[in-house]
């Protein structure tokens, strides 16, 4: 049995925002070292670091929630690529998520990135995950 480790940490996240919990532990990957850093830089998570435990080591996040409301600032995390079926776009089909709202993330061979940045740098790639 194949388990797809990106969906596993976006679960996970996902949980634990529904949970209410501030921080979530996420087993590391360089992709999922990756795709954090474009989730902080974006603005979706308060903080992150990346811990040497165990064989693979942990990520530790510290979710973001507005002030007032208590709602979590990820409203919806989707796994667009599976391990079944891989989506690739070209930079002339990279998606934008709620009219530039949302955040499509991409892996690309310039390195993990958003839709945005793909466009910027003229590449296309996998389509991992929409966040908004």
């Amino acid at each position: 049995m194949y388990t797809d480790p990106i969906a596993d940490y976006l679960t996970r996240i996902r949980n634990a925002q529904r949970a209410g919990h501030k921080v979530v532990d996420i087993p590391a990957s360089n992709l999922k070292k990756e795709v954090t850093k474009v989730l902080f830089e974006q603005g979706y998570i308060r903080k992150y670091k990346f811990l040497e435990e165990g064989p693979q080591g942990v990520i530790k996040i510290a979710l973001k929630y507005d002030k007032v409301s208590r709602k979590p600032a990820i409203t919806k995390l989707v796994r667009v690529s599976k391990p079944g079926l891989r989506k690739y776009a070209k930079v002339k089909t990279v998606p934008r998520i709620l009219n530039g709202l949302g955040v499509a993330i991409l892996s690309t061979p310039k390195g993990v990135m958003t839709g945005k940045a793909a466009r910027a740098n003229n590449v296309g790639g996998e389509v991992l995950c929409y966040v908004y």
